[in-house]
């Protein structure tokens, strides 16, 4: 058995709506995402669940970097995740989903990154 990434980009939003250094979140095939746009212009797109609490608020965090890497801090204990891995940095081993996210023609389109087995 091998593990397939299969992606079906879904649009979201439009870019100008997304403001830099804010999240929105974003209801994509039943999942939660916390969609960002960094101060640089990318965009970003994680799951939105905080893992150590359970609740979906990680689209309310603090955007922020580290060393140059784009993060998210939770709203709730401040945990801080790095947008590009998903990795915790203040708690290593803990992780939230990253998923692909990208603008065509000014759209925001996000595909959720899901291993399937095939």
């Amino acid at each position: 058995m091998t593990l397939v990434e299969h992606r079906v980009w879904t649009p979201v939003c439009d870019y100008a709506q997304l403001l830099p250094e804010r999240g929105v979140a974003a209801l994509v095939d039943d999942e939660q995402v916390a969609l960002f746009r960094t101060f640089d212009g990318d965009v970003r797109a994680v799951g939105n669940r905080d893992p150590f609490t359970g609740v979906h608020v990680l689209s309310r965090g603090i955007v922020g970097s580290r060393a140059g890497v784009p993060t998210v801090a939770s709203p709730l204990h401040k945990q801080v995740f790095d947008l590009a891995t998903g990795e915790c940095l203040s708690d290593p081993g803990t992780r939230i989903p990253v998923h692909a996210a990208r603008v065509v023609d000014g759209r925001v389109e996000v595909a959720l990154c899901r291993p399937d087995s095939s």
